[in-house]
């Protein structure tokens, strides 16, 4: 992901940024490569920064919370008009699916499908880090805006 073509304000600049700093802090595993891009993980990256365009109002809101394992939540349904509900909610389920695959799809490839765990780890740690202030977090099992 080239991460230069992407205004550094925006999410997608962002999310790229992360994906970056997360190959340098994998944590046990030195070997370990979180910026590997395989057909698989580039394709999943792309959908998860354009589904982040109806993420964003869901996040600024708190409806939508980025939750201590690594997925997002919808926190606060009564946030979120009941006629855009089903949208949010299917929304929320394909990026929790695509984070999921996400975080197979990098311990395959990096030849260890058993790191799976630590690369979700490593990710939820990364994502709670790095949420913009305003959006609620989980740490362990409470909610906080950040």
């Amino acid at each position: 992901m080239k991460s230069a073509s992407m205004p550094s304000g925006s999410w997608a600049g962002r999310l790229a940024a992360l994906f970056v700093g997360l190959a340098l802090a994998f944590p046990v595993h030195a070997q370990g490569n979180l910026e590997i891009d395989t057909p698989a993980i580039s394709a999943l990256r792309k959908t998860m920064q354009q589904r982040h365009a109806q993420l964003a109002p869901l996040y600024a809101s708190g409806a939508v919370g980025i939750a201590a394992d690594g997925t997002v939540s919808l926190r606060d349904a009564a946030a979120v008009p009941l006629a855009q509900r089903a949208q949010a909610n299917a929304a929320v389920a394909a990026e929790n699916a695509d984070r999921a695959a996400l975080y197979r799809e990098i311990a395959r490839a990096n030849g260890h499908p058993e790191w799976e765990a630590e690369v979700r780890r490593t990710f939820a740690q990364r994502w709670l880090e790095r949420a913009q202030p305003g959006w609620w977090v989980q740490q362990g099992a409470a909610w906080s805006r950040k």
